[in-house]
């Protein structure tokens, strides 16, 4: 299948899962636009070394995805938005009684408020173009929970939700809204956590793999940010025009415990 004419905006994705889906974007023929909230030279390299070894169009946008105003900027600086893909995302532990105020605030805008936020100023764009598509970047930890991470768990199930919502109110039109759940994928950040967590439990790095960091994940294997890339390719193929309003799991059988 080719993308060739569409334009793909993804959030959060200078690095790890976001960067994998915009090469599998540029791959299967689409303009992309990368964004974080940064501003660097390697920021509009990576833009720059996308476009160069796949022949699309690729530019990088900062904006800050904590901010309602700078997440519908964006959409409004790209000019065009045909697959939205809502990444963006971050993390932290602690029990709830524990949980700083302010951590919970920016992960719920991050995580959550953000998809909202993007997905209203490009409805109006895909509407106009007669197709789009929005995939929301949820969690296994949108279908499930796990103990300590209340802010993610609740705004990943926020996000599958907010999916389900966009799909009933674009359900007869040619636009679709789905979430994929990924569970524990080995992006840059993983692979630098697996030395130290070696260290901790003295143990070599297969067993560290297979049992501590997938404890969850049956197959004991990662998924891989291509793999990840690839599904919401296939969600932007004719094959899936019927598959709106629901959750595809990239986890290894997590979610079938």
């Amino acid at each position: 299948m080719t993308l060739s004419g569409k334009t793909a905006i993804i959030t959060g994705s200078n690095s790890g899962i976001g960067l994998g889906i915009a090469w599998e974007m540029a791959r299967a023929g689409a303009d992309v636009v990368l964004n974080s909230f940064t501003e660097s030279d390697e920021d509009h390299a990576l833009a720059a070394t996308i476009a160069k070894d796949t022949g699309v169009t690729a530019r990088y946008i900062k904006a800050d995805m904590s901010k309602g105003d700078e997440c519908r900027a964006l959409i409004t600086q790209a000019g065009k938005c045909d697959i939205l893909i809502n990444n963006a995302g971050i993390q932290h532990v602690a029990a709830i009684d524990e949980f700083p105020s302010g951590k919970w605030d920016a992960i719920i805008a991050i995580n959550l408020s953000s998809a909202f936020h993007t997905t209203a100023a490009a409805l109006p764009l895909m509407r106009k173009a007669g197709w789009g598509r929005v995939i929301n970047i949820a969690s296994a930890h949108g279908l499930t929970a796990s103990p300590y991470k209340s802010a993610y768990v609740a705004a990943k199930h926020g996000i599958v939700g907010m999916s389900k919502t966009v799909a009933l109110e674009t359900a007869q039109e040619p636009i679709t809204c789905n979430a994929i759940c990924p569970g524990y994928v080995l992006t840059p950040l993983v692979e630098s956590q697996i030395p130290d967590t070696m260290k901790e439990y003295d143990m070599s790095r297969e067993d560290v793999i297979k049992n501590v960091m997938l404890t969850r994940q049956p197959s004991k294997e990662f998924a891989t940010v291509e793999q990840l890339g690839g599904t919401a390719v296939f969600l932007c193929s004719d094959a899936a025009a019927q598959i709106t309003g629901t959750t595809i799991s990239v986890d290894g059988g997590w979610t079938a415990l």
